[in-house]
């Protein structure tokens, strides 16, 4: 039997559509299944979207519930798709909510322009994050742009649209 990743959904970039009427951004239905239907994944994957936000409105409570979705998951291997601007703060409240579990392997990515746009990010983060989760410790990592970060040694730099390691 293959090994199950959870993917939980919380929305940020990876997700927005373009909105003819309104001329915005804004949150419709995941990408994900067409995604992983359009790469050919072979995963079994399990999706869960508690959550389509930006993540700069994300709230304290909408973190502690992501967390908690990640302790109580049946899964071990579960990648988080968040929105890039606050995700290292999801990251930490996941970090101290597992810290007695050493048996969940979390991945978070997200992306810097939508999947439903030219030139997106999404995919490659997305597979990265799918095999970062197979193949890493337990615990809890940011993947970006191909990099994989501990999840307490990481930031978005704004200016370069990237993220680094903060030491």
């Amino acid at each position: 039997m293959a090994q199950e990743v959870r993917i939980i959904t919380t929305g940020g970039t990876f997700d927005k559509q373009y909105d003819a009427i309104s001329g915005e951004l804004t949150f419709r239905e995941s990408q994900l299944p067409r995604i992983l239907n359009q790469s050919r994944c072979t995963l079994s994957i399990l999706l869960e979207g508690p959550l389509a936000v930006d993540s700069l409105f994300m709230t304290d409570g909408q973190r502690e519930e992501i967390a908690q979705t990640c302790l109580h998951s049946a899964e071990e291997k579960i990648v988080v798709i968040h929105g890039t601007d606050t995700m290292c703060n999801t990251a930490k409240v996941i970090a101290e909510t597992l810290k007695g579990d050493a048996s969940k392997t979390v991945v978070l990515t997200g992306a810097m322009i939508p999947y439903s746009l030219e030139n997106s990010d999404a995919v490659f983060n997305l597979g990265c994050a799918l095999t970062a989760v197979q193949l890493l410790p337990p615990g809890v990592y940011i993947t970006m742009s191909g990099r994989v970060f501990l999840y307490d040694n990481c930031r978005k730099n704004k200016d370069k649209g990237v993220f680094e390691t903060t030491t």
